[in-house]
């Protein structure tokens, strides 16, 4: 057995204050908020995949290696409204990889906790 027939259910995301975590996730991003076990976990779906959004245990030290890409329909629309509530972009979006039917568009950014977060959109041509 192996992880051919696998799929990604879940992803941590580790932040250092809970209130402060969920609040970005829940009302400045609006990922959908399904539910919490405070005073460490909370839980959201980003599009079937749940993104646990939770504080590290005592003495154990938050990873931050992998960043998340949020697709999107509409990376300029998207962009603006996060824009607009605060969150700091590294960059206007911008085209990243071309073919002859599309254009891969990215927007990067972080979280309060310094986690790598970006939209992704693919634009037909």
């Amino acid at each position: 057995m192996n992880l051919t027939n696998a799929k990604v259910a879940q992803l941590l995301i580790p932040v250092e204050d809970f209130e402060k975590g969920v609040a970005f996730y829940r009302d400045t991003l609006g990922v959908p908020f399904l539910f919490a076990a405070p005073p460490q976990m909370a839980f959201f779906n980003c599009g079937g995949v749940r993104l646990l959004v939770g504080v590290m245990p005592p003495g154990e030290k938050a990873q931050r290696g992998s960043a998340i890409y949020f697709q999107v329909p509409d990376i300029g629309a998207v962009h603006a409204t996060l824009k607009a509530k605060g969150v700091n972009f590294r960059a206007e979006p911008h085209v990243v990889h071309r073919t002859p039917t599309s254009e891969l568009w990215l927007a990067e950014f972080v979280d309060p906790d310094g986690n790598q977060l970006a939209l992704m959109a693919e634009v037909a041509k």
